[in-house]
């Protein structure tokens, strides 16, 4: 064989395993990603909490009506939990709630908020004023609050309920605003296709 016939026969050997460790060292390095290594922190930023179903649940408010969490399926919902004499974290979460729903643009009509009420005291006519269009549950028992999983204080979460009515995530007190941004325009885009069961 020729020097030329001999270079040619190596270039097709060239490419040949070219080809192959092409096709074959995306498949070794995704399985030694899979097995070898851990992400030091999930994606979201809200703790995932077990699925609670809320869809259903009623509350009972000061004049006995009932606030049944039906009403709000189809949306996504944060939910705080603190009494009518709101303090300044009680405001602080209510304004989270509030500020992070607005930047979501066209998709805040996906959103909904809700202050549950737990000890049965109206808030002022300056907060239900401040915060307009927060749902403000004044609950006259609070029998259905053991329902939100707290590492301590109910009061110290912003919640957050899917749209088919899933208690799902939650957020601490020293949450990162931009970061709550972030998860619920995720959310929102994911769930865009979601169909509503029982609509």
């Amino acid at each position: 064989m020729d020097s030329s016939g001999k270079n040619q026969a190596t270039k097709s050997n060239l490419t040949v395993w070219l080809i192959l460790a092409v096709c074959v060292v995306p498949i070794i390095a995704s399985t030694a990603l899979y097995y070898l290594w851990t992400p030091s922190r999930y994606v979201n930023h809200g703790e995932l909490l077990d699925p609670v179903p809320l869809a259903g649940v009623a509350f009972t408010r000061t004049g006995g009506d009932q606030f049944d969490f039906n009403e709000l399926n189809g949306r996504w919902v944060f939910l705080s939990i603190d009494d009518g004499a709101c303090n300044d974290y009680c405001e602080k979460k209510l304004y989270l709630m509030r500020q992070i729903r607005l930047t979501q643009g066209k998709d805040a009509d996906r959103i909904e908020r809700v202050w549950l009420v737990r000890d049965g005291q109206r808030p002022s006519v300056e907060a239900l004023t401040e915060y307009e269009g927060t749902h403000a549950i004044v609950l006259v028992r609070n029998e259905g609050l053991n329902r939100f999983p707290a590492d301590g204080k109910r009061t110290d979460y912003i919640y957050l309920i899917d749209p088919l009515g899933n208690l799902m995530m939650r957020y601490p007190p020293d949450a990162d605003p931009s970061r709550m941004k972030k998860d619920i325009a995720k959310l929102l885009r994911i769930s865009s296709g979601w169909r509503q069961i029982g609509r």
